[in-house]
């Protein structure tokens, strides 16, 4: 019975090692081979521009050979929720966060400065905090923005171009950083364009339908940035948008496949990628977060719903080259 104990303190030694090792940032090998490696994906809600940021992320990792356990985690929008998630993923040691919007990675930044993380899925990285500068993160965290600088004003251009535009409406959640700041971004620009936004705040999705209906007999279009509790609950949106004639401009391709009009954007599925790719680097041991620069979308494009358009009594003209037909 002594030899079996003394067996098993050994066991259990080892374990405790193996397991103290799995959480040092810095431990992994030059060539992130022959080690599968622990990652926490923490992620705000689900939807599907979320879910094909990790899609492209682990596809990332896939191509590089990286062996990888996920262990993903995902908050349904309870900010308690997605701080405990970020603890916990801390206190089980992983080797890499792979963090998948504003409030998940800033909940996983404030657990660590050990842990790397790499984020997608965040509007503004500066403004949230999250690092110094785009081209030296200087931190442990990097990854990659979903926000184009011409996206927002690009979009304002074809709601008052083109759909003679005037009052904007928008439903966000203000308690999250990238919504407030593409909303301030958007009035900002609007002062020289003789057009105003009229803002409906939610807390849950369970508030998107209520907020979206009180901006009817007040705005003449919507605008539907990338905010997490909104987009959650974007049938609903979709729903007053259309009973009510109104255009409906979305932050990203999702949106415009599940309903959304039209919009100036890029695929999820890329941001996610390009983030996976700055993880190989962290995971081979080429590169630390601190070093690696924080990127942009790198393409950006127009697509159109023309079953919205034909709901909504809306004749597409030629020159829009709407690229997709639900």
């Amino acid at each position: 019975m002594k030899s079996g104990l003394k067996k098993m303190g050994v066991v259990l030694l080892s374990s405790a090692l193996l397991l103290g090792a799995c959480g040092d940032g810095e431990k992994t090998n030059s060539s992130g081979e022959d080690k599968t490696f622990k990652i926490g994906v923490t992620q705000i809600v689900e939807h599907p521009s979320l879910n094909a940021a990790y899609d492209g992320f682990k596809k990332a990792l896939e191509d590089a050979g990286i062996e990888a356990e996920y262990d993903v985690q995902i908050a349904q929008g309870d900010p308690s929720a997605n701080t405990t998630i970020a603890s916990n993923l801390v206190g089980s040691r992983v080797d890499l966060i792979f963090a998948n919007s504003t409030p998940s990675a800033q909940a996983a930044a404030s657990e660590t400065s050990d842990i790397p993380i790499v984020f997608t899925s965040v509007t503004d990285a500066v403004g949230a905090e999250l690092v110094e500068t785009m081209e030296k993160p200087g931190g442990n965290v990097t990854g990659t923005i979903d926000s184009h600088p011409d996206a927002i004003s690009n979009t304002m251009k074809f709601l008052k171009e083109e759909l003679g535009a005037k009052k904007v409406g928008m439903v966000f959640n203000a308690g999250e950083q990238n919504s407030r700041s593409q909303v301030d971004a958007v009035k900002a620009m609007l002062k020289d364009m003789d057009m105003t936004v009229v803002e409906a705040s939610v807390a849950t999705s369970a508030d998107v339908k209520q907020a979206t209906e009180s901006l009817i007999g007040k705005v003449d279009s919507l605008y539907i940035i990338t905010d997490n509790t909104v987009v959650s609950a974007l049938e609903s949106v979709i729903a007053v948008a259309n009973e009510n004639k109104l255009p409906m401009m979305v932050g990203e391709f999702d949106s415009v496949k599940r309903g959304g009009l039209a919009a100036y954007g890029f695929e999820y599925f890329d941001i996610g990628y390009e983030a996976g790719q700055k993880a190989v680097k962290i995971l081979k041991g080429e590169s630390k977060p601190s070093d690696i620069p924080v990127d942009i979308p790198q393409k950006l494009k127009f697509i159109m719903n023309k079953e919205t358009a034909s709901t909504i009594g809306l004749e597409i003209k030629d020159e829009w080259k709407a690229e997709f037909s639900k």
